[in-house]
């Protein structure tokens, strides 16, 4: 899972609560459900982040935005391969090159990806496509053509243990995910384009895709329970346009911004009983359709040369709406959720090298159709309601990129109606509604080039990376048929987390990095009964690049979990039967080489 100060962390499968984007489209659906199959690490150049509420400009996202950026297309010829093998049958090829002639440039990646699993029918395969076609015909216009292609047949899920079992023999599956064949097999591709052109102070963008996604699992459920196989075809339409003004206002820089997002989804989904891994009788049909459509507007300011005051707001409709076709006679429905959603902020420029800034923000998070979905029958789940959430957040960043930097960020989180799941009679997962919580929280990060005489005396560059994060996240009005949590931990966020790395480069060509997480624990059940450990975990790489005539070989390798730490990989929050963790493999190995060709 992916988390920002605590959202994200209910998810289900996929990510929720934090807007994701890819070059410019979103990879968001209308109901705020992402998924990132289509995604390989080894075709993205860079990653932006954007935490807290960020609603005014993106809309339908607690925990933030996070913006990927494939590789643009080389200005020299370039062909690369990437072959790694590990521990627990891990297998991963990739392919990627692209070049550049006149005012168009490509880029293509793919790769291939197998591993037997640390557990017991935990095997999965799968393979991926990206593609990018950049058209520029002029200096101010640049056009953007994206492919993203995914194919999974295989998945299997060994499902979560009890404690007892976990120390017993973590590599075990539960018994009910090897009998119903537990596993998930998604195909999904998406072809869309970006437009951007800017002359003088105005600038336009726009963006079209068009996804496609099938879907089918088995779940845990026996007939007896509930449809324990599930499957959907989806589509999804999408476009959006945007422009910036940064004319100056009464002298004083500014820029203006406003936009308009419309994304459309389509869900034709299907669940039967689960027998033995197979579909039984049909027990549901059903056309799910959401269409999401938001408008939003910033100003940016500058009333000194050092003092940056900013606002906006957006207004987001999102319409949920099924027609079941079976059950024969059940009836159809549909939602419609719509609100406001504003936010500003101060940045102010202290010195050269430091800078303070106070940011509200407020967001607007509508259930997906899966958290929507009544669990147990057709149509929706009554009384599940959006989730509101309002962020004060205070920060400074200082120091030279070249040499040491860092940031300093406290915030408190409002949130009302938090979206929460839990673990029906039938064993699927159903959610609800937490009437308020509170999180405060800080963040503390830098880097820094380690001291000239270091590197003298190891030759090359040496530098370090580290955060800390704290966060204090309590119910504070919470009653379910279970019980009254008003006070309780919220459960899967951890109290603490620590980051350090330490990266040494030789001009020689060899790098090393040692990297540590330490995590502390955190309850996974709501009536906060039950723990997650905290666990140490250091992971150790290292590698030779080397030019051999026209070719770069390098070839790396590297361990994980050094300390072959015991804890859960993942944790399955308020499941039945005390089912919560996921444990994760001890120590564990990896090693592969990289070829390049240029041309």
């Amino acid at each position: 899972r992916i988390q920002i100060r605590g959202f994200g962390t209910r998810s289900a499968f996929g990510i929720r609560e934090i807007r994701v984007m890819l070059d410019g489209l979103p990879q968001t659906l209308p109901d705020g459900q992402t998924e990132l199959s289509d995604v390989d690490l080894e075709s993205i150049a860079r990653i932006e982040v954007l935490r807290g509420p960020a609603s005014s400009l993106y809309g339908n996202a607690s925990g933030g935005v996070i913006e990927l950026f494939t590789e643009d297309p080389p200005e020299v010829a370039t062909a690369e391969s990437r072959t790694l093998a590990g521990s627990f049958g891990l297998v991963k090829t990739s392919l990627k090159g692209g070049a550049v002639a006149g005012d168009v440039g490509v880029f293509v990646q793919g790769s291939y990806f197998s591993i037997g699993g640390y557990r017991d029918h935990a095997a999965a395969y799968d393979g991926t496509v990206a593609a990018k076609l950049r058209w520029t015909p002029a200096d101010t216009t640049r056009v953007t053509f994206l492919l993203n292609a995914f194919d999974g047949p295989l998945a299997q899920d060994a499902g979560g243990l009890t404690w007892s079992q976990a120390r017993a023999n973590p590599r075990q599956a539960r018994d009910l995910n090897v009998l119903l064949d537990a596993g998930e097999a998604a195909r999904q591709g998406r072809v869309g384009a970006v437009l951007e052109h800017r002359t003088g102070v105005h600038g336009l963008s726009a963006y079209a895709y068009a996804l496609y996604r099938d879907f089918d699992s088995r779940q845990p459920i026996l007939p007896a329970n509930g449809d324990g196989a599930v499957a959907f075809h989806r589509t999804s339409p999408g476009g959006g346009l945007r422009y910036d003004l940064s004319a100056p206002l009464a002298g004083r820089a500014q820029t203006l911004t406003v936009g308009l997002d419309a994304q459309g989804q389509q869900d034709v989904r299907r669940r039967w009983a689960n027998v033995d891994g197979a579909r039984g009788a049909l027990g549901l049909s059903e056309r799910e359709t959401v269409q999401g459509v938001g408008i939003y507007l910033r100003e940016a300011v500058f009333v000194t040369d050092e003092l940056q005051l900013s606002g906006g707001a957006r207004y987001d409709d999102v319409a949920f709406s099924v027609d079941v076709a079976y059950p024969a006679g059940a009836p159809d429905a549909s939602r419609t959720f719509g609100r406001w959603s504003p936010a500003g902020g101060v940045l102010w420029t202290v010195l050269p090298w430091l800078s303070a800034y106070v940011n509200v923000g407020t967001a607007f998070q509508v259930p997906t159709t899966t958290e929507l979905a009544n669990p147990d029958g057709p149509g929706f789940a009554p009384g599940v309601e959006p989730q509101l959430s309002t962020s004060w957040e205070i920060g400074a960043r200082a120091g030279r990129a070249d040499a040491v930097e860092g940031g300093l960020a406290g915030y408190v989180l409002d949130v009302d109606d938090e979206l929460v799941p839990y673990e029906t009679g039938s064993g699927r997962t159903a959610f609800r509604n937490a009437g308020r919580s509170r999180r405060i929280g800080v963040e503390l990060d830098a880097q820094a080039r380690l001291a000239p005489w270091l590197g003298s005396v190891l030759g090359g560059e040496m530098d370090w990376t580290g955060s800390f994060t704290a966060i204090d996240a309590r119910y504070r009005d919470y009653v379910t048929p279970a019980g009254v949590f008003d006070g309780n931990d919220e459960a899967g966020i951890p109290p603490w987390q620590v980051y350090q790395q330490l990266a040494w480069r030789h001009p020689a060509g060899v790098f090393v990095a040692l990297e540590g997480l330490f995590v502390g624990g955190f309850f996974v059940d709501d009536a906060n009964d039950a723990r997650a450990r905290g666990y140490p975990l250091l992971n150790l790489r290292a590698g030779l690049e080397q030019a051999v005539g026209a070719l770069r070989i390098a070839p790396f390798f590297g361990v994980q979990n050094l300390a072959d730490a015991s804890y859960a990989a993942v944790v399955r929050l308020n499941a039945l039967g005390g089912r919560y963790y996921e444990p994760a493999p001890g120590i564990n190995v990896y090693g592969g080489v990289t070829i390049a060709a240029h041309r």
